[in-house]
């Protein structure tokens, strides 16, 4: 397995090593404001032996917002407390991107600004309940976006780009996975619409591709990378005709020459991570969520056979800060505390031991 643990050139940028701390959502950015906390930066600079650590999801306007005390990138205020941040992992040694994520109808109102409420593709209603700051509530009927409205969110994925360089981020990765917005533009049971924007496979995947065109425009390809999530259903999600969506959408965002692809592999997939790798020639990233089967060293396969150039890992980077130093000597692993996973203090946060 060395070769996950040799350096590797992520367009143009020297990692220490092919492992990466996936995003995870852990609520604890201060409030008012979504801002960056000394915490946040204890936290991530923890994890700073990764390759690359790509940081929770980060909204990119206020109506992005779809879970309390989470982070923001559209205000100078949360410019500047950024900073601590990145300063902390580069200071550690490390490598950190920005994830872009505007959580779409995944959200309520009372976690808006007053007049403000959750938006998407189309005015479709997800099943579930989500937190606030008044506790659980049901999902809300989402407002249809306009044209006009659909062209602000790309510019604002784009400013918020800008701004995470501005605060001393080395990249972004735009979130069109697990449900949010940019995935249900993509899926077809959230995107009813029939103009440009809906209606067709070259319809569905037009935001994505337009996001992606402005960020990497603004910022620069190599600094820029894409997450998706093919079938995953999670909050809502289906996606009929998976395999020409992707096949289309995997090619146009290759034709964009960004520095990753970062897939989601899971069971429902028939093979299409086989398929998108002769699709994307540059930097493939794969997550696996495979079942039952338990995370670890075994996942550096992946690396080690040339099905993916690097692997991320989520809760195992919760609980293993030092988790690249475990996967060479294949544990132990502490085990996360679920019970700590979103919103809190240091418990569960920055307190779990290294080896050494």
């Amino acid at each position: 397995m060395d070769k996950a643990f040799s350096p590797y050139d992520l367009a143009g940028k020297t990692l220490q090593n092919r492992i990466v701390m996936a995003p995870m959502t852990r609520s604890r950015a201060g409030n008012p404001g979504g801002v960056a906390t000394d915490l946040m930066a204890t936290y991530y600079a923890q994890r700073a032996t990764a390759g690359l650590i790509i940081s929770e999801g980060t909204q990119p306007s206020v109506v992005g917002q779809g879970y309390p005390s989470t982070p923001g990138l559209h205000s100078a205020e949360q410019v500047e407390s950024w900073k601590k941040v990145t300063s902390a992992v580069h200071a550690a040694g490390g490598v950190i991107f920005a994830q872009l994520m505007h959580t779409g109808r995944i959200g309520h109102k009372d976690l808006l600004p007053a007049g403000q409420v959750p938006v998407a593709p189309s005015a479709v209603i997800a099943e579930g309940q989500v937190y606030t700051p008044t506790g659980p509530q049901d999902f809300e009927t989402p407002q249809a976006m306009t044209e006009e409205e659909i062209l602000q969110t790309i510019e604002d994925f784009a400013s918020a780009a800008a701004h995470a360089i501005e605060a001393g981020f080395d990249g972004v990765e735009i979130h069109g996975a697990n449900g949010y917005l940019v995935h249900q533009f993509i899926s077809t049971n959230v995107n009813l619409r029939t103009d440009q924007w809906g209606g067709s496979v070259d319809g569905r995947i037009k935001f994505a591709v337009e996001v992606a065109k402005a960020v990497s425009a603004r910022i620069g390809a190599a600094k820029t990378g894409f997450r998706i999530s093919p079938t995953n259903p999670f909050n809502g999600i289906t996606e009929e005709g998976f395999e020409a969506t992707y096949e289309a959408l995997i090619k146009e965002l290759a034709a964009l020459d960004l520095a990753y692809l970062h897939f989601m592999e899971n069971q429902m997939q028939n093979g299409l991570l086989a398929r998108a790798r002769t699709w994307w020639k540059n930097t493939l990233m794969v997550n696996t969520i495979l079942g039952e089967k338990t995370k670890g060293k075994s996942d550096l396969e992946y690396i080690e056979s040339g099905i993916a150039d690097m692997v991320s890992f989520g809760q195992l980077f919760i609980a293993n800060p030092d988790l690249v130093a475990r996967l060479k000597s294949d544990g132990p692993f502490n085990t996360a505390d679920a019970s700590t996973f979103y919103g809190g203090d240091a418990k569960g946060y920055t307190d779990y031991p290294t080896l050494s």
